[in-house]
Order: C-alpha cells, then structure tokens, then sequence
C-alpha cells in the first residue's frame, strides 16, 4: 500500500524537495560535520507536519515508544543502527537491559518494548526487561495483542550497578521519560551506561529550549540551501506561571498568542497563502498528547470552559502545568484513507530508520493528531523508502518525499543533540 501524498504539487514544498534533493551532497556534508562536533541521541522520533507550503517538526521525543508501527522491511536499518550506535558507546557490550514506563496494562506500548528488545537482540545483545514499577515483585509475563509474550523482572540495584537476578548488563536503556522525576534507583550508576542519559528526562527537559535550539540550526540550514528558514521552522514563545485551574498567568498567554498570530498572518501575507494563522498551546514539558490545545482567536483564551482548564492544568503522571510553550500551528495537508495524517520519522544514533503515518479521522487539519482514536499506518512504499529518486517530479515520488521528512526529522534530532549538551549537569567545561 502507498499512501498517496495530496500534498499540492505546485506549492512551494515542492520547490522545497527539489532544491534538498538537488543539494543532497551538501546536505550530507553538513549533517557529517555537525556528527563530528556533536553526539546524536540514542534514538529518537520526530513528528513532522506538511502544511503543502512549509514542512516542520512539532514534536520531538528522545525516548521514543511506537517501534512495534515500523514495517519489517524497515528492521535491518534499524538493526544496523543499534549495532553503531552500541559500537560507538561500549564496543564490548554483552547483556542490554531495557526499562520501560511503568504502565503494565498497557499492551500496545509493551509491543514496542518487544519490538526494542528484537532490534537489540539482532544486533548481538543478550536483552532482558527490567520493570522500576513497585508493583513488579517478581517476574511478570504477559501476553501481546500479536500473540507474543513478554517478561517484566524486578531491577535488583547494588552500590553502583542496576540488573537483574543472574543478569549484569553494561548498558541500560531508557524507554521511560521520567515524566514524574529521575526515581533514585537509576542514580549514581559509574560504572553502566544509561541511554538516555537522566536529564533527557521531561522532569530536566523543556520543549521551548528544544525549540531554541532548532531555530539557530533552521537559520544555518537555510543559509545552506539558500532558503527562507521559515519554512521548515515553527516560530513559537513562551509563558511561564500560567495556572489554568485559577485562571492566573493568562495575561502573558494572551499576549504571547497575540504576537505570534500577527507574525504568522505577516508572514502568510508575505506567500500569499489564504489560510487561517493558528497557535498550539502545550505543556513545555510533557508528552502523550496531553496539555494541548488549538487557538485561532485571543479571544478564544477568555471563554476557555472547564474542560479545557482542567485538560490543560494537568499531563502525564498528575503533573500540573506552569509552564507552556505556544508554538506556530503547522497545517497538516497530508491525507490516508480521507483522515488528516501526519509523518513520524523514527531515528537511532545519526541514521532514520522508519517512520509511520499518524493518523486521526476525528480530528482537523489544524488540530493535535496524538489523541485517543488515532492509529498508525506503517510508511510503507512499494520502492526502498530510504533511496530518492533523482529527477522524479517533486510531490511524485514517496522516497523523494521520505528523504525530505528525514532531513527534517534529523535537523530536529542535531536540536535535541545541542539541547542534551546545554542541560548536561557533568559536562567538562573549557575556557
């Protein structure tokens, strides 16, 4: 199945996609530099949005869930991801332990641990799962919608190490994003690795900076390519203090949608483009499509009903919300089976090795699409998704097209890499 990309094929994404395949060895260039200077994440995934006339990240999660929507097809890259990315951090490495979210009952996202655990074990790695959850007192198996099994074990921690009963590993990898705080067990580990590193973690990490950071790597990539950055980056400010229960902090939210409104009208002005300007509001830390909401209008903020105070005051694990980021709303113009779509590119050290559709038939082509009653659908292309077609029509070739949301994804993957460097708390400073 190809899903059919109804991206105009006469706006200027088109001429954005020609002129990154035509600079295709420059772009490989530049991103080869920047992986000397700068240390990837381990892996991560990348939400992107395709307005038809500007293509940018929305979204970017550095413990990524959702590996089991990746097609099998898509499996030997992300193999041979995982073996360079295990090779560059301990060579030596024998036994993977993997810790995910605490939520046991939730057997989709447990086939995504099931699928972390394949990929690590094709890469050579003994791989066992071990649960943080107080809950787990010994060793758990339960079953997957797929047929498969999985087994939670207890972590046992001593002075320095964390593992297993009969299991040492030298490397821990983070599928949890602490949402609720670094929980003391996985501190002070000298002599393991832990990927991601703590302060990856949304208790440390703030989308705004994420975002800070991105917009001074968009303004040097579109120097490169000799492009307005604009067009693949999502302006965005933020608020502080707010407290949506009280209604307090609402005055700087106001102004800050007020803003970013009258840029984006400028700036739709400057295209020609005839749509209406929208902001996101979201929590600035936090993921699973909580704390979200669409403005169109200032005044939208004033009659704000109780529903949408309490959705917004409070995100993952009961953590209440004072800080928001209010970010350029990014069209989404990309359709499957007639339900508004949107791209997720999947990476693992500095290589993309999937992604898959996210699509919701409820929701607008402005609206968050990570929301109850949206489902995936695998990119899967009757052609390598991983080789453009030089000299195809831009908007007419997927793997044209694919190329161009991994460029994007990976611009967003070097932000989080310039983020984790700024948030590191050992890191050596040199005068």
């Amino acid at each position: 199945m190809v899903p059919h990309l109804t991206t105009a094929l006469t706006g200027p994404i088109n001429e954005l996609e020609q002129r990154i395949l035509d600079s295709m060895p420059a772009i490989e260039r530049w991103f080869r530099l920047e992986w000397m200077e700068h240390t990837p994440p381990f892996y991560s995934s990348v939400d992107v949005r395709n307005a038809g006339f500007k293509l940018a990240p929305v979204d970017t999660n550095l413990f990524p869930g959702g590996w089991n929507n990746l097609t099998q097809e898509m499996l030997p890259l992300a193999v041979q991801a995982a073996q360079a990315a295990i090779e560059k951090i301990c060579p030596e490495a024998k036994n993977l332990l993997i810790v995910p979210e605490n939520h046991t009952r939730n057997t989709f996202y447990l086939s995504n641990v099931a699928q972390l655990r394949r990929i690590f074990y094709m890469a050579g790695l003994n791989v066992r799962i071990g649960s943080i959850n107080p809950d787990i007192k010994e060793p758990t198996v339960i079953d997957l919608p797929d047929g498969e099994q999985i087994t939670l074990e207890p972590v046992i921690r001593s002075k320095k190490r964390l593992g297993l009963k009969d299991f040492d590993p030298c490397t821990i990898l983070l599928n949890n994003d602490l949402s609720a705080g670094a929980p003391g067990i996985l501190e002070d580990l000298h002599e393991q690795y832990l990927l991601p590193p703590l302060h990856a973690g949304w208790s440390v990490r703030r989308k705004s900076n994420h975002f800070q950071s991105y917009e001074a790597i968009a303004k040097r990539f579109g120097k490169l390519l000799g492009i307005d950055p604009w067009l693949i980056n999502p302006m965005f400010g933020k608020c502080g203090e707010v407290d949506f229960a009280e209604g307090t902090g609402m005055d700087c939210l106001k102004s800050n949608v007020d803003s970013l409104l009258t840029k984006i009208r400028r700036k739709y002005k400057e295209y020609g483009i005839n749509e209406k300007p929208f902001v996101v509001v979201k929590a600035d830390n936090g993921t699973y499509g909580m704390g979200i909401m669409t403005v169109r209008d200032v005044k939208d903020l004033e009659a704000l009903n109780r529903k949408t105070r309490n959705k917004m005051s409070v995100i993952k694990d009961g953590q209440e919300v004072s800080d928001v980021i209010i970010q350029e709303g990014v069209l989404t113009h990309e359709r499957m089976n007639d339900a508004v779509a949107e791209p997720v590119v999947y990476m693992m050290d500095r290589y993309v090795v999937g992604g898959f559709y996210r699509i919701h038939a409820e929701r607008g082509v402005d609206e968050n699409l990570n929301a109850p009653g949206s489902s995936f659908v695998p990119l899967a292309f009757e052609h390598s998704t991983h080789l453009p077609q030089p000299g195809m029509k831009p908007g007419a070739s997927a793997p044209n097209r694919f190329y161009m949301y991994g460029v994007i994804g990976r611009l967003a993957m070097l932000a989080g890499s310039y983020e984790m460097e700024a948030t590191d708390p050992d890191a050596e400073i040199y005068d």
